[in-house]
Parts: C-alpha cells; sequence; structure tokens
C-alpha cells in the first residue's frame, strides 16, 4: 500500500488550515501519481491541525461529530479517492470536548473516532509544561477498524507512550498504527524516535507517526519528524520539523513475515501473564 504523510503547518483561522489541506492534498497526490501511475491508498495528518495548540483554543474550535469541519473532511477524502486519517480535531459532546481523530474512507464514509484517552499534562523542569485536562475530557476506546488495505489501530500522541495500548490493538488485529501527533520541542528529541521504533519492534507493526510542522512564532513548538517505522524497527521515511509531504509504499504482509520469523506474539506466556480490557472478565 502507498501512505502519504501531510506535515502541514497551522494558522489560527481553522478554515484556511482545511483549505490548505484540500490543497497539499492533491498536489502530494498528483506528485505520487505522475511519478510511477500508482495512487495512494492512505493520507494521514497531524495532530490538531486545524486548531492551534492551545487549551483555550480546544473549547472555541470544537464541532460537533457531523460539523462543518468533519463534513469538509469526509468530501475530501471522497473527492481525492482516499482513506483519510485526518489528524485530530477538538470534538464537543454532551457537554465535554474531546480531543478526536477522525478516519474516513474512499467514499467519505467514517471509517473510525478515536477520542484521546490519556490526556497529555506535563511539566518537565526547563522545558514543557502543558495540561489538556484543563478543557478536555478523555476518551475511553481502543480504536481499531477494518480497511480495504487490511486492519488499523488508531490512538493520538500520547497514547503512544502506554505501551498496552498499542499491544491491545494489536491483539485486536492491527498490523499498522497510525498516531496522528505534536511532539514538542522539549519531548520529541529525547523520545519521538525511540518510543515509535519500540513500539515497532516490540508488536512486530508498522508505526506511522504524523505531527504537524513546527512554527517558531506560536506559543507551542511541535518537533516535527513524522515517521513510518517497519516491523523490524528501520526507519522507513522520517522528515524534518517544516512543511512537507512524504511517500512511503509499505507491505503489510510483512508483519507476518516476521512474526513468523521472530514469534514474540505467540510465544507469549499467557499461563502466566494476559492483557485485558478493563470490562473483560
Amino acid at each position: 500500500m502507498r501512505i502519504i504523510q501531510l506535515q502541514t503547518k497551522v494558522s489560527r483561522d481553522k478554515w484556511e488550515n482545511l483549505y490548505s489541506l484540500r490543497t497539499q492534498m492533491k498536489a502530494a497526490i498528483t506528485k505520487a501519481v505522475s511519478s510511477d501511475g500508482i495512487r495512494p491508498d492512505l493520507i494521514t495528518v497531524g495532530e490538531m491541525f486545524a486548531c492551534p495548540y492551545e487549551t483555550a483554543c480546544f473549547p472555541a474550535y470544537a464541532e460537533e461529530e457531523g460539523g462543518p469541519a468533519w463534513r469538509f473532511l469526509s468530501e475530501l477524502a471522497a473527492e481525492c479517492e482516499v482513506c483519510l486519517s485526518a489528524g485530530s480535531v477538538p470534538e464537543i459532546a454532551e457537554g465535554h470536548i474531546y480531543n478526536t481523530a477522525y478516519v474516513f474512507d474512499r467514499d467519505g464514509r467514517q471509517l473510525a473516532r478515536h477520542r484521546k484517552m490519556h490526556l497529555f499534562d506535563i511539566d518537565v523542569k526547563g522545558g514543557q509544561h502543558f495540561r489538556e485536562s484543563d478543557t478536555l475530557t478523555a476518551g475511553r476506546e481502543v480504536t481499531v477498524f477494518d480497511t480495504d488495505f487490511g486492519r488499523v489501530g488508531l490512538c493520538i500522541c500520547f497514547d503512544c507512550r502506554f505501551p498496552e495500548l498499542i499491544r491491545l490493538m494489536v491483539l485486536e488485529g492491527a498490523r499498522l498504527i497510525l498516531v496522528p501527533a505534536a511532539f514538542n520541542t522539549t519531548t520529541g528529541p529525547a523520545h519521538w524516535e525511540v518510543m515509535f521504533r519500540s513500539r515497532a519492534v516490540d508488536n512486530q507493526c508498522f508505526m506511522v507517526g504524523t505531527s504537524v510542522a513546527r512554527d517558531e512564532t506560536a506559543s507551542y513548538h511541535a518537533w516535527g519528524h513524522s515517521l513510518t517505522v517497519s516491523p523490524w524497527g528501520t526507519i522507513l521515511s522520517e522528515m524534518d520539523a517544516s512543511e512537507a509531504a512524504a511517500v512511503i509504499d509499505i507491505d503489510l504482509s510483512e508483519t507476518d513475515r516476521i512474526r513468523g520469523e521472530l514469534p514474540l506474539l505467540s510465544a507469549r506466556r499467557e499461563d502466566v501473564y494476559q492483557l485485558r480490557m478493563s470490562h473483560e472478565k
């Protein structure tokens, strides 16, 4: 399958960001097709790609599922005939604000919705301070969904730091994990690459982390460096911090080959330890 990662700039104008995404998607698809005639199967975008990453902005920019931004993204996927992992946006539901990732199929139908489960509340001495919980509510669902190219897992940025969540998605059949993200310039240099490579190696799956581009004039400085990692832990593609697009071709059957050669998942000692959903007995 072919993936295009779009690392986009974020302005303070929601619709400027959405229209810019449409322009960049079409340009990236045209460029990819003109090079070898192969259309992308999947396009991925970063966390809060249409909203400044500031807690005060989340309620102000939030829309209900099915709202104007949702409809724009659904129509964009259908217009471009591509599966769109549409980063994340602020969602309002029953009086709560969520950091929510939507995925749409080639016809614009919603395939998945993931509400960020682990909120980004950190205070690094001499570095980053941020509290998503000041305005956001945490989600509760492990998100795995089927596509015409395979089973996929979905989480958002800080979620990926929790290995249990990635393992649960893999145990549900995911061979590809999508992670819209916005690591910052404190945590990014230290943990971004090693985290994605670790999750890929431990779970023998493809990991796709898509960030927004860095804006030095913004209050929050994203690390960027969108990357794709193979089930062997090899970095297949990595950007720098600027706005850019990357085209990556992968073969999801590689997960089966590597799991056969190095049987980590099948060799787990479930007679000694098990990982279960909280609602399972």
